[in-house]
């Protein structure tokens, strides 16, 4: 197999089909330079209960276990900066199910580096970095890419895992169904003086929500959606001026702050391939999805993608099957489209829902998320859905070997 993209969801497919017994070439256009970095620069992911499973099944979790912030409750809260939030809350507790916590919060530079250090120890991994892919050519038995350094590398099936203008996507034709939100996430980290006690936050503002995220050693993740002309405006601002207009957003709970580490933003949108698959290719995570960061399942999404290709991949593989043939692919895009369509459509209604000020809608909501936290049943089931636990479930997720 060709995977083209180092990245977090290209690396997690290279370990995934050398879990089953199958070899692949990683092509990665940074060096290995650029994706370790020891210090902390304040990008951290949110991995729910099953991606948890997953790398626990791929031996990646021994890594990372100490370095993970469990979510042992979510609280859910509508409001407008300054004046705190609604007194309807919607509160997710962990104690609810029986699997643990809801998830976890991991920096990027422990998952990186931990992918990092399996690549490197696994015989059935050949990672090439520092490389481009230029282009790529489909053959009755077999695919091929030819790098910037002119050296061509011969598979049975090419992976796209490169990211959100996936070139792989492009070569193959496919296209993307996509709409700019006209919103941008700022995204930071915080040290703060009272614990946070392992509680996410999600307060929804008219402009869009805020994410309060736990991490380790009283630091939380914000990822805070502006417009993008608000966001680009404090972006530019200096440090303090930056903390200046986070803290009313923020409150007062968990004492005086500080930032922790960079600040990014990212352009938010939404976009989905008219196909995840064709002859000998597939793409998966951002090449094949993106969805409005508002529940936190861009990296989560992208870890299914990679548990039921590698299904799909090993059990042909094990059944004698071309795995490369188009017919074989589609069991992967059967099962994925369907999930990835609804979480796009469930996050862009959500957004429209909560990012306004509209006084019968804020009622509305308001009311909805109380109806919701007065139902135990309908609560545990966003629970397990947040925790990544409902639907057809590859078995890396359910913590089961392929």
């Amino acid at each position: 197999m060709i995977i083209i993209g180092g990245g977090l969801n290209g690396s997690v497919m290279a370990l995934a089909l050398a879990g089953a017994g199958l070899r692949s070439v990683v092509i990665d256009r940074l060096a290995v330079a650029r994706r370790r970095d020891p210090d902390f620069d304040g990008r951290s992911y949110a991995l729910a209960n099953a991606s948890q499973r997953l790398l626990a099944t791929l031996g990646l979790w021994e890594h990372l276990r100490d370095h993970a912030q469990p979510m042992l409750e979510i609280k859910v809260t509508d409001g407008r900066a300054g004046e705190g939030p609604s007194p309807f809350v919607l509160e997710f507790d962990h104690a609810e199910i029986e699997e643990g916590p809801m998830g976890y919060m991991v920096e990027d530079r422990h998952l990186r580096n931990a992918f990092l250090d399996a690549i490197e120890a696994s015989d059935l991994v050949t990672h090439l970095t520092g490389v481009s892919v230029v282009s790529h050519a489909v053959e009755d038995a077999h695919a091929s890419v030819t790098l910037d350094t002119g050296d061509m590398i011969h598979g049975a099936v090419v992976i796209g895992a490169d990211g959100l203008h996936s070139p792989t996507a492009k070569r193959a034709g496919v296209g993307h169904m996509k709409w700019d939100y006209g919103q941008t996430a700022l995204v930071c980290a915080i040290s703060h003086e009272k614990p946070h006690n392992g509680i996410a936050h999600q307060f929804f503002m008219p402009a869009g929500p805020l994410a309060i995220l736990p991490l380790t050693q009283n630091r939380a993740s914000i990822v805070w959606t502006e417009t993008e002309h608000e966001a680009k405006r404090i972006q530019g601002l200096d440090d303090e001026g930056y903390l200046d207009v986070l803290r009313p957003r923020v409150g007062d709970f968990l004492g005086p702050i500080s930032l922790a580490g960079l600040r990014f933003t990212y352009p938010l949108s939404l976009s989905l391939a008219h196909h995840f698959v064709t002859p000998r290719i597939a793409l998966l995570g951002d090449a094949a999805h993106r969805v409005h960061p508002i529940a936190g399942q861009g990296l989560n999404a992208g870890l299914k993608d990679v548990a039921a290709l590698a299904e799909v991949l090993a059990l042909a593989h094990r059944r004698g099957e071309d795995i490369g043939r188009l017919d074989v692919l589609e069991r992967y895009q059967q099962w994925r489209r369907f999930d990835t369509a609804a979480l796009a459509l469930a996050t862009d209604a959500f957004n429209r829902l909560f990012s306004n000020d509209n006084s019968l809608l804020r009622l509305g909501r308001d009311l909805g998320m109380g109806l919701v936290n007065a139902l135990p049943s309908v609560r545990r089931s966003f629970i397990r859905e947040a925790a990544g636990l409902t639907g057809d479930l590859p078995k890396l997720l359910q913590g089961k070997p392929i």
